[in-house]
Parts: structure tokens; sequence; C-alpha cells
């Protein structure tokens, strides 16, 4: 049974309907939103507001961040936080697992794992130093360093930001996914190779067999095939349901792939 349940907008909270993201139609407009499946998806072009509006719900339902600084810190999402204050959320069961990643915020990430690591190591370092007539004492100083390092790399190998981008979302996901978990994904495809996205999808069902909860921006084909999931389009005010061969990038991909000259002949 998916976590979260319902999203709403409290019209009296949103009173400024001129200043953004007020002002974005499809928030505006938000009536109220079911999550009666395990995976959610929501789909539209760039400008649409469907990141803003996973944003400001991954912020109500108090998700913790991947990638970037403390959510309450980020002054990016000081909007976003204003929509968190107008969402009523309600829940089958609140989810105390799970995070919110948006994927521009993942590349920071990888850089900041590789110089906590790289800091670590120096202070091994300067411990060598400092401790070396002193073995007893150096062990002693060294042992929370050493078993930090270790257990990073137990969760994101030796060194994620060595990896493709694709390579190191794909082992974020294998290390942070947990039971019971919800996470919100903000257009997760966008550094993984179509082989990638597949094995994505394939993480995805894995966990939602353990109860855990999927809401993603995206717009890949690929990721909207998951099985029984709900496709919700932010291109149509109020937001609507759509199923998956109706959506445009699905009608649009398919045609190109069934005939690519009949896009390309104006480019001859």
């Amino acid at each position: 049974m998916p976590h979260l349940r319902t999203v709403a907008l409290d019209a009296k909270t949103a009173n400024a309907p001129d200043r953004f993201p007020f002002s974005v139609p499809i928030i505006r407009e938000l009536g109220m939103l079911s999550f009666d499946a395990d995976v959610t998806f929501l789909v539209g072009e760039n400008g649409s507001g469907k990141s803003t509006l996973l944003e400001g719900l991954a912020l109500a339902a108090k998700l913790p961040t991947v990638g970037s600084e403390s959510s309450d810190r980020d002054k990016t999402l000081e909007p976003q936080r204003r929509l968190a204050k107008a969402l009523k959320l309600t829940w089958h069961q609140k989810a105390h697992r799970g995070f919110f990643l948006r994927a521009e915020d993942f590349f920071g990430f990888t850089k900041a794992i590789a110089k906590m690591r790289a800091e670590m190591f120096e202070e091994l370092a300067r411990i060598e130093v400092a401790y070396k007539d002193r073995d007893r004492a150096r062990g002693l100083a060294r042992l929370p360093i050493v078993r930090t390092i270790h257990e990073m790399e137990q969760r994101y190998g030796v060194d994620l930001d060595e990896n493709s981008h694709g390579q190191s979302f794909l082992k974020l996901f294998r290390s942070r996914f947990v039971p019971g978990g919800l996470y919100l994904l903000d257009e997760p495809e966008a550094p993984l190779s179509p082989q990638s996205q597949l094995a994505l999808l394939m993480m995805i069902g894995d966990m939602v067999r353990q109860d855990a909860q999927f809401v993603i921006a995206t717009h890949s084909p690929i990721l909207l095939g998951f099985p029984n999931a709900t496709i919700y389009s932010c291109d149509v005010v109020p937001i609507q349901r759509v199923p998956f061969d109706e959506l445009d990038h699905v009608v649009i991909t398919r045609d190109f792939l069934n005939a690519p000259g009949r896009f390309l002949k104006h480019l001859e």
C-alpha cells in the first residue's frame, strides 16, 4: 500500500496567486492529487511546473535531500518552501525513510563525497606524524576515521566521482534505496543511457515489492512504462491522468522510431 495518499492546495495559505510558485497554472489550480499507485509519474514540458510541484511535495513531506545542502538552507528552494506550507498531505502511513533527489544536485554530491574522502586521508597522514612514537594512541586516533572511510567505500565504492555519471547514479540508488521508503525523484533519467534506465526500472520494481513508493518527474518514455503506474500530465490545467499510450512523449517517440525519415527529411 502506498504511504502518501493525497496532496491538495490550501487556498487560504496560498494567498498570493500572482507570486511564484502560485502563479504557475498547475499549482494555482491544483485541487487534489491521489497517489493510489506504488509509482506515480509527473510528466510535462519544461516550464510546466512539474519539478516545482515535486520540490514542494518533498519539502512538505520533510524528506531529506541528496546532493545539495539542507533544504532548510537552500536559497533556491525558498519559493518551494512557501508552496510546501500551502500543501496538505494525507497518509496511509507516514514514511520515515526515503529521500528527494534532483538530477542536477547529484553531480555536486559526488564531488562532496570525493572531497570528504580526501580530507580523511589527509587527517590520517597528520595522525601518523603526530603519534609516530605512540602506537596505541595512533591506533585509537585512526580508528574512527578508518571506520568512516570503510563505511563510505562499502556504500558508494572507492571513488564515486571516477565513475561515469550514469554508473554513479545507479550506484547511489543501490546504496540508498531501502524497503518501505518514499522516494521523490526529479528527472532521474538525465545521466542514464536507455540500458541504465531499464536497470533503474528493475531497482524500482524491487523496492516496490518491499513496500516502497515513488513519485517521479520525468520525460522518459522508458521510465513511464512502469507497469500499473499512475501518470499525471502537467501540460493540462488542472493536472489530469493520462494513459501511457496517449502521452505525447510516447506517441512522438514511437512515431519517430517507426519512421525517422518523416521527421528528418527537412534536414537534408
